[in-house]
Formats: structure tokens, sequence, C-alpha cells
């Protein structure tokens, strides 16, 4: 129920950007700003007109009687959902398929105020998504079972259930019927755990948050020489995974922190930009070495009101930080995409990653790094076309920033029409909002990967036989089967190759989508709290019931990730035999319409929601002629022929769901069994 409660704000700004909306200086102790919270007791005496019109008629502060409706609506519809207990069927109201679309995605909860809605001792103190709120609660407030027979070491495998209609998995979290659930809720009985939660620090440097206080010393940059290695020697791809906490050390060589990004190894900074979803400024601001910890820090953002002003509130102690808030004029858009441009004395850095700016997201779960080479400064007098790379790369970067149409942006643009980009051997694959028509339909989403595939890539013989993987972290609305978006426009745009015009009316070519299973989250090394980032509703699974049958399990034994569950996104299309790879693409972009855009008007326009942005292998780029990589084996190939083995970055081939799997869905319970540390999921 959080998020229906909006901040006092005043309309007038400070000076400068920085320092953002001033908060209501008249708030209650311990509130940090929020609403005014009046008590709220709807006695008998409100059953009386004139009564109910003189509380109506009372100052309530902050809270309006819009609000006040919202909240009866929200108590009332939550009720609804729950009313056949813990362990019973779910119901839920209805949606327009545009919110459904949408509500998967990473969207911030629009307060993180410390009430009821929005626990003070579990929230983080940055603004992100419900489901990732659920995760932080239950970190704080572990459920149990009582029965202290369950080891948390060796988990029981989780109880059989019969299928839902043949898909292989239950909306239902128990197969007992709903009057035998009553009798079993009294012997099964969940406690609650707290924990102590540190006092808050002055600075709001999220120092409560117990992993961001945990992690603080566990990482620090790699050794000088040891990083400098692994990025300028036998990696030509650049790309890179994450270093996990918790797993065998050998599997995380060749793998990089955010620390080793900002390492001074890399060069000497002069100033950073970094875009995202999700930003912890205080962690942030700690990533970067001493030395650069003051230089000018740019955050590129879609906070809007009171997410917007959590975040500028968190800068306040950074002088050097400043802010370029993404216009997102379409409804439910975020702004998703996750960079970062390094300025050095010694030339420009460009990364495109998977990773949200939080301790979770660089602590124990798998998420994907491109690193460019180090960019040179051009000669004095280049001409405009100088440093452009064979795969137009600094062309389709300064296109993508200029979509911001921010003048904060603007420096950065000329900086990177300073540089020599041409040693970049990728192709930039971005999303952002808007309804293109014409030749700017193949400018965004996917079909700019349609367009790209089509110009560069060779054709495949027997093309129809070679499977698509796509893997992800949520999943938006599909509608009511596949010919409405996955197996027709988006499909389309995946398999085409070379000049050929090839249409697909249904799915011809093997769909494997890789998604985690309830047992995949369970068994992780975060066990349930790791399926925050997986925000997957029941609102909009129980509407696509057909799309469950091409999941795939999450397995990643090649890298030693298994267990660290995926915010990686992945796209590629493969030979038959799981041996070739046409193109490989890691991008923030998940499986939704919203990410990769939408046909409208019969086909002549197209709309994107979303801020989104990724790279794109291709074996041309890489100068091979035959048209494939070869699938990489646990370590890279050495020598000449290394650019011939992609480094997949989990197992192939995906193994399908069985009968009694699962998808994670984030707002349902999980009580069959224990994770690995021992807890249930029970999300709010």
């Amino acid at each position: 129920m959080g998020g229906f409660c909006r901040r006092g704000l005043r309309g007038r700004r400070g000076g400068g950007a920085r320092r953002g909306w001033r908060r209501e200086a008249a708030v209650p102790e311990g509130s940090r700003g929020g609403c005014r919270k009046a008590p709220l007791r709807l006695g008998p005496a409100l059953l009386n007109p004139l009564s109910r019109a003189r509380w109506i008629a009372q100052p309530w502060g902050n809270i309006c009687i819009l609000q006040l409706a919202l909240l009866i609506f929200r108590m009332l519809s939550h009720r609804n959902m729950l009313q056949e207990g813990a362990h019973g069927k779910w119901t839920v109201s209805s949606s327009d398929e545009s919110a459904a679309e949408n509500s998967d995605s990473e969207k911030p909860c629009t307060s993180s105020l410390p009430d009821a809605a929005c626990g003070r001792t579990s929230g983080p103190q940055y603004p992100c998504s419900d489901a990732r709120k659920a995760a932080h609660k239950r970190k704080a407030s572990p459920l149990k079972l009582s029965d202290k027979s369950l080891s948390a070491e060796t988990p029981p495998a989780v109880k059989q259930r019969p299928s839902h209609e043949g898909s292989g998995w239950s909306l239902s979290s128990s197969d007992e019927e709903p009057e035998d659930q009553q009798k079993h809720a009294y012997k099964e009985t969940v406690k609650e755990e707290k924990y102590d939660v540190p006092k808050e620090d002055p600075l709001n440097l999220c120092k409560d948050d117990k992993l961001s206080e945990n992690l603080k010393e566990e990482y620090s940059a790699s050794e000088s020489q040891d990083t400098w290695d692994l990025v300028t020697g036998g990696n030509p791809f650049r790309f890179f995974l994450t270093k996990v906490s918790g797993i065998e050390q050998n599997y995380n060589s060749g793998a990089l922190h955010i620390k080793d990004i900002l390492s001074p190894v890399f060069g000497t900074l002069i100033s950073s930009a970094q875009f995202n979803y999700c930003i912890d400024v205080g962690w942030l601001v700690r990533q970067y070495p001493q030395e650069f910890r003051k230089k000018p820090l740019l955050i590129v953002h879609g906070e809007k009101r009171e997410s917007k002003a959590e975040l500028i509130a968190q800068a306040r102690p950074y002088e050097n930080i400043s802010f370029c808030q993404a216009k997102l004029d379409i409804a439910f858009g975020t702004h998703h995409t996750k960079m970062m441009l390094l300025l050095y004395e010694e030339g420009l850095r460009v990364v495109i990653h998977t990773s949200n700016l939080i301790a979770e997201d660089w602590h124990q779960k798998t998420q994907g790094i491109w690193l460019s080479p180090l960019y040179p400064m051009l000669p004095k007098g280049a001409s405009g076309s100088a440093g452009e790379s064979a795969t137009n790369f600094k062309s389709d970067l300064i296109s993508y920033l200029t979509a911001y149409n921010s003048p904060a942006l603007k420096e950065w643009i000329d900086l990177i029409q300073e540089h020599d980009l041409s040693e970049t051997r990728v192709y930039l694959l971005g999303s952002t909002p808007g309804r293109y028509q014409g030749s700017d339909k193949e400018k965004w989403g996917h079909l700019r990967l349609r367009k790209l595939l089509k110009e560069h890539a060779l054709s495949i013989p027997a093309q129809e036989s070679w499977p698509l993987v796509g893997q992800f972290s949520s999943i938006g609305s599909m509608g009511a089967d596949g010919s409405k978006w996955l197996c027709s426009e988006f499909q389309e745009s995946l398999v085409a190759a070379g000049s050929g015009v090839t249409t697909f009316r249904k799915c011809d070519v093997p769909i494997h989508l890789v998604y985690p299973t309830v047992d995949n989250v369970r068994q992780s090394l975060e066990g349930y709290p790791a399926g925050g980032s997986l925000p997957y509703s029941i609102q909009t699974a129980q509407k696509q019931l057909w799309l469950h049958s091409y999941f795939h399990k999450w397995s990643a034994e090649v890298t030693g990730r298994t267990h660290a569950i995926p915010h990686i996104k992945t796209y590629m299309r493969l030979s038959p035999d799981f041996q070739k790879i046409a193109w490989f693409l890691v991008t923030s972009a998940n499986l939704s319409k919203a990410a990769w855009g939408a046909l409208e008007k019969n086909g002549s326009q197209l709309m994107i929601r979303s801020y989104e942005l990724g790279v794109l292998f291709l074996p041309s780029a890489f100068g091979l002629d035959k048209g494939y990589f070869h699938v990489g084996q646990k370590k890279l190939a050495e020598g000449k022929d290394s650019a011939a083995y992609f480094p997949v970055p989990y197992d192939l081939p995906p193994e399908q769901y069985g009968s009694k799997d699962q998808p994670w869905i984030w707002n349902i319970p999980h009580t069959d069994a224990p994770d690995t540390h021992g807890n249930m999921w029970v999300p709010s």
C-alpha cells in the first residue's frame, strides 16, 4: 500500500539545480520529510451523515480527500486479494493492458516514507521498486518456520503440486483445498524475527543498510597489474561479469567489481557521468577511489516528484554532484539505461552494464559489463566525422545522448565528439521514449535490432531451425497469446539476417526464454530476497499462462553462477546444436513492450516507453567471415582465434521447466520450503 502518500514539497527551487525541492519544515519527528499523519479512525459516529460531513471538512494537513479515498480503496483491494488466507487463492483486480505491461518493470515506489506503508526499519534509503522494498523488509525481519527440524543447510524439496492447465506451475502457493488450508495454518505457524537496525547516519549515507555496511570493506579494487592485464589481455569482446561473493574464487578471475572499473589504473579521472535506474548516492561515492570522490559527477536518472526529492537529498553532502532528469513523457516508462562515461586525463571510456548503483547489485547477482577501450583525444582541427568506428558507435552514442534533449549532456556530447572511438567493435542498441514514424522507427528498440541484423548479419541456411534465446529479470504483459507481440513483431526483428525479408506468422523459430524458477531463487546465495530483483507479478502472470511454456531454468555452472540470481539481460541466436552464435546482445532491456517498443497504427508507428541501452556483438565486426561465433568454453581461447569463441555466461542448451517448476513471482508467498538462510517469503 506504499506510495499513495505525497510529500509536502514547496513549489520553489533553492539556488542551483543540485539543491532541488525544499521540504516542509514542520513534519512529525522521524518522518524524514514525509506526510503528516493523522490518526485514521472510522468510528460509528461517521455513520451519521452530519458527523461525516463535519469530519470531511476538517483540516487534514497534507492528507487530502483524494488521498483518503485512495487509501480506503487500496485497503479494500488488499483485503479482497487476501480474503482466502495467506496460502489460499489469489484474486486480483483487472487493469488495462498498458498499465499491466509495465507493472513488472522496476518502477520506483513513489515514497520511501517511514510509515506503515514504507517501513522505516527495513526500507532502503533510496528510491527503488516495491519488489526490492519487500526484499529489504524480509532481510530485516526474516520469517522462519517454527518447526526446528527444517534445516537451513539442506532445505527439503518443494512439495509437489499439480500443474495449472498443463503449464507446469500453479498460481496458488498450496495444493490444498481452502478449508484444509485453514486447518493447516494452525499447525504451521510462521514467526517473525526482528533484528536491531543501526541508527540513521546524519548524512543519510545508507549506513543503516546492513548490506552496504557489511560490504563497505569487503571489496577493494583488484591489484593494479591484475586489473590492467584483465582489461588489455585476451578478451577481445571486452565483455565481463561482475564479481560474486560466496563462489569459488577461480570463477571471479576475469570478473570486475565497480571499484575495479573506477580504479586509477584505468586512468586519472577528471569527471564522470552515471546513467542508471536505482541509485544509492552515498554508496556510489564510496566506490570511487578517495582521490576521485570530489571530482565532478553527473547523475542521469528518471525520478520524479518525491523520489526525485529523495535522490537530491542524498546528494546534499556532496558539492561535486549534479543531476540530469531524463524526460519520461509516456506513462509507465522508466530510465532503465545503465551506463558510465568516464573522462580521464588520458582519454575517455564508456561502460555499458546491467547493474543498479546499489550494493546488492554488485554482491551476489549475475551481471554483465561491456568496457570500452580507452579512447584517445583527436588532434585539434580534426573533422566532424573523425574518430568513427566501423560500427558507427560514435554517432549512435551521440544520437542517444541527444535524445535526452538536456543541456546537462551537451558537454558530454562535445567531449565524445573530440575523442577517437574508432577501435569500437560493438553496435550500440538503445531505446528512448517516444512515438516514431518513417525512418525514425529504425533508430530505437527492436526495429533498430532488425535493421542492424539485416545490414550486418549474414543469412543463415535453414534459419528457421536456429533457435532464439532470451534471458531477462522482468517480464511485461505480452498479450493474450504469442501473436500479439512476442511471436510477431518482436520475433521478426530477432530472426532478421541479411537482406532477405522473412515474415513469421507464428512461432516457427524455437524460442527459449530463460527466467529463474522459485527453486532457483530459494536455493540462491541470497535466498528468497534475491527475488526482489525479479519483479514479475501475479497480476501479469495470470494473464499470460501461455508464455510459461517457453520458460527455461537459470543455470550457470560454466561460470560458477548458478546460485547468483541473474539481473543481466541477454539475447542471442544459436545453431540447433547450440555450438554456434549468429549474434549476442547484452542490454538493460527486459522482456517488455515498454523496453523494446510496440508497433501502432497498422505498423506505421513504433511506441517506446523507457530508456534502455545495450551492445550487440556481430561476427563480422570481429573479422569473422563465417557468420557466427563458436560458443566459448570455460576459458577463452588464447591467441589469434580468441575472437572466434564468445563467452556465453550461462549453460547451453537451457533446460526447460519441469512439471513442478514455477516461475518466480514476487508478490505471492513462498512458504513450502525454507531458502538457503532458513527463511520463508511473505512479501507483505
